[in-house]
């Protein structure tokens, strides 16, 4: 069969216009049988171009689509645009252009880059979050969260930059400063909105046992973020001052040792204990110093611990002794009640700061196999010893019953209770920034805070704002948008400037595919229960925690709604690894970004040598949960691979009409066919690729030593294309067809493998003495062990080399080796 040379730019060009005129990725939800939801995660349309290391989450997810397709499911993979947000809003200030512009510019040349690595969506369904089709049901959901309780207004503490006038998340401050501006950053108190996904805390721990889909890390993880906590609050009066402090422990069983309390600087009783401090206008410096650490600065294990004495002293419960009460920068104002018993003998970071300001240490629990002296100790005790000098206790060992006769005691005297706690805290949506939801409130002087009626969504971002980079929200400054009627009173109100999370947007939007441009409500239940949950999620780690937990209480909330039934959105869940890359700049290898200058741009690579070429680079470069190096000059590898395929196609019409190795071909034709069906399904993309080499090798043999006949040899060549086609698919395809097939790959069936087929007659026995090549020996495959190691002791080969030596053991891999261990010599 004469093909020609391998243009590979003619033949991409000609199945992705093909695949576009048949809406090839398109599925008709009404009929769900066979139905299968997979999903990639929606990209963020910041950038105008994609690199080589974005390309692997979507090159691994068509793949997986088409083996779906080929496998007899009908899978759904549709696709659209996270596209709100501070990166969009940072690059169109620098750029000097509206955000929704360059944001719309962005998603029109990443949808042609897609087009080029041949990826299939259904287009149909396309969604971007940006639009006013999709956030007014973020404003619907909104308004009915309020509207039960779920979403309220409080004052919190945040990241501001002053010269952006704006909320930074964590990750938007770096060693202190705002990431786009380099402006130290303070911590300020802002009235914003919250929703409260604590509500839901007991129920995202306790599911996540069900998830069997999903990596054991990301349930860890979010195990660890939630932070379920069982202890005790005790009560610590304060004499002086006529306040009662209460902390949780975790360890209420160690009270005896409380020798200090320690509060967060922001704790509400700090004013009243230092009023008559002699030194008050430093410790009130020190206090304002430390509310502008950013919070994440504060949390780190390394940052160095400071603290001021209050002069003021609690009673311990337990002993009735006078403790002092302790500032300290460790302690937070949101984990527990902002203020904490410190143990020093039982606990690390109490011991460290008691030895820095000459705290006094007492222990509760001895250990028995060693004496332990409180003024010298270096490193805690933890969970091991004996009661001493605690009564009722004492002489009781350290374990879960004496912890909760320890709570019943306490609740017995009156000054404690058992109390679980999260660390999980209420999710903050409030953002100062015009790129995103409008929250659909107003404020009226006489009803306060009003809803804004259904009946008007959605509030719209204007247009016509004054977008030159200057300090703060623009919508702050737009009259049109601030200025509106009380939907209450009819009197003059404002409206809501903080738009929401962006995180607001990606909670749900699986469910909005299913329902694109229903204008009329949020999603088709109807639909959203026949296909949902997604079968299959694909994305990167790193929303292992944020993305992935509020997706689950929004689903959670939806379905006490009534509006799904089920509460999980995602039952499996596969994390790819990132790609990195050499980077000039650091002289290291690192993740691919822009600001390192180590992205590699697809757009040449598929101009040389085809999109083909990438995808199967991208999917043999490792495992695809690791993180993996990029070889440019690696890749030609993978482009020689495909230029085989082809010329084999090439050849097939010098095969001879017989062959005597008819029958071992065919036999690695089902060996591949099981690997690969194997492989595929448990994602081990590397090593589909690495069976299909092997495949092409031995076709390539039969076809150089005319040991097959054509007739074998084109049903090799037909099973390889077909495998190699969730990998390659405009090769495929184009090869397919040319071999007379009516329907395309995509419309076929995957290939069968016969057991019977997968075992060799006979196999090549590798022979060592003491780890080193000696021989190999053709053996039949059935061959009991006994009579395989007599043939290799007959080999000469192995009697050469054994001549005057012992064998001391015999090492037998069934069917690959033999490895002889002789004794080392006198």
């Amino acid at each position: 069969m004469s093909l020609g040379g391998y243009d590979h730019e003619r033949i991409e060009s000609k199945w992705q216009a093909r695949w576009k005129s048949r809406r090839a990725g398109e599925v008709d939800l009404r009929d769900s049988r066979d139905a299968y939801y997979m999903l990639v995660m929606f990209p963020y349309p910041s950038g105008d171009r994609l690199h080589v290391g974005h390309g692997r989450n979507y090159i691994m997810g068509d793949a997986l689509y088409r083996y779906l397709r080929m496998r007899g499911r009908r899978p759904l993979n549709p696709m659209g645009w996270d596209s709100f947000g501070l990166p969009a809003e940072n690059a169109a200030i620098a750029r000097q252009v509206h955000p929704q512009d360059w944001t719309n510019g962005n998603i029109a040349a990443m949808k042609e880059q897609f087009a080029k690595w041949g990826i299939l969506f259904d287009w149909s369904r396309e969604l971007s979050s940006c639009t006013p089709e999709y956030y007014r049901w973020n404003q619907w959901l909104f308004l009915r969260m309020l509207e039960k309780g779920l979403a309220y207004k409080r004052e919190a503490p945040v990241n501001w930059c002053p010269q952006c006038q704006t909320v930074l998340a964590n990750e938007q401050v770096v060693e202190g400063r705002c990431e786009r501006c380099r402006t130290e950053v303070v911590q300020k108190t802002l009235s914003q909105w919250f929703l409260r996904i604590t509500d839901y805390a007991d129920r995202l721990l306790a599911n996540l046992d069900g998830l069997d889909g999903w990596p054991d890390r990301v349930k860890l993880m979010q195990r660890n973020w939630i932070g379920r906590s069982e202890g005790a609050e005790l009560d610590f009066q304060l004499p002086d001052h006529g306040e009662t402090l209460t902390v949780f422990t975790t360890r209420p069983d160690t009270v005896h040792g409380a020798t200090f309390m320690v509060l967060a600087p922001e704790h509400p009783l700090v004013p009243k204990l230092i009023a008559d401090h002699p030194d008050r206008t430093e410790v009130e410096a020190w206090i304002e110093k430390v509310r502008n650490t950013p919070r994440i600065q504060r949390e780190a294990e390394e940052n160095t611990k400071e603290g001021r004495d209050t002069g003021a002293s609690a009673l311990n419960p337990a002993t009735g002794e006078r403790v002092p009460i302790w500032l300290a920068n460790y302690v937070l104002p949101d984990y527990g009640t902002g203020s904490i018993m410190a143990v020093p003998a039982h606990d690390k970071r109490d011991l460290e700061f008691a030895r820095q300001e000459g705290l006094a240490v007492r222990l509760v629990y001895h250990p028995e196999d060693e004496d332990v002296d409180p003024a010298t100790m270096t490193e805690p005790v933890l969970h091991r010893g004996v009661i001493r000098n605690a009564p009722p206790f004492d002489r009781q060992n350290e374990s879960p019953e004496t912890l909760a006769r320890f709570i019943d005691w306490i609740e017995e005297q009156g000054w404690g209770r058992r109390k679980v706690t999260f660390r999980l805290r209420d999710w903050l949506i409030s953002r100062q920034r015009y790129w995103g939801t409008p929250i659909p409130v107003v404020y009226c002087e006489k009803c306060g805070i009003v809803p804004v009626p259904e009946s008007d969504l959605p509030i719209t971002l204007p247009y016509d704002i004054e977008f030159t980079g200057r300090r703060g929200n623009p919508l702050e400054r737009h009259e049109g948008f601030l200025n509106v009627e009380c939907g209450k009173c009819g009197g003059p109100a404002r409206r809501e400037t903080d738009t929401m999370d962006t995180f607001v947007d990606s909670s749900w939007y699986f469910l909005r595919y299913l329902s694109a441009k229903d204008g009329e409500r949020m999603f088709d239940p109807e639909l959203a229960n026949n296909w949902g949950p997604v079968d299959q999620y694909i994305g990167g780690i790193e929303h292992a925690i944020l993305h992935l937990l509020y997706a689950r209480f929004v689903t959670m909330v939806l379905h006490d709604f009534g509006m799904v039934g089920f509460e999980e959105p995602f039952t499996n869940l596969f994390n790819q690894g990132m790609i990195t890359s050499f980077s000039e700049e650091s002289g290291r290898i690192e993740k691919m970004s822009k600001s390192r200058g180590n992205t590699i741009s697809p757009d040449q690579l598929i101009e040389d040598m085809g999109a083909d070429t990438e995808r199967v680079y991208t999917l043999f470069l490792g495992p695809p949960e690791d993180e993996v190096e990029w070889n440019q000059e690696a890749v030609s590898g993978a482009y020689r691979f495909l230029n085989r395929v082809w010329r084999a196609a090439e050849r097939l019409d010098e095969a001879p009409p017989n062959g005597p190795a008819d029958e071992e071909l065919e036999r690695l034709r089902h060996v591949a066919i099981e690997r690969v069906t194997r492989d595929m399904d448990k994602f081990k993309f590397n090593t589909v690729v690495a069976a299909l080499m092997e495949l092409m090798n031995a076709l390539a043999k039969a076809l150089e030593e005319r040991t097959a006949s054509k007739l074998t040899c084109e049903h090799t060549l037909d099973t390889l294309v077909t495998l190699l086609h969730p990998f390659a698919p405009h090769i495929t395809e184009e090869i397919w067809e040319r071999r007379g097939h009516p329907e395309t790959l995509l419309e076929s069936s995957w290939p069968d493998y016969d057991e019977d087929k997968l075992q060799a007659d006979r196999v090549t026995i590798v022979v060592q003495i003491d780890g080193k090549l000696r021989d190999k020996l053709d053996v039949d495959a059935q061959a009991k062990e006994s009579d395989v190691v007599s043939a290799v002791m007959a080999s000469p080969k192995v009697e050469q080399h054994l001549e005057g030596r012992e064998i001391a053991k015999t090492i037998v891999v069934p069917g690959r080796l033999i490895n002889l261990v002789t004794r080392p010599s006198a």
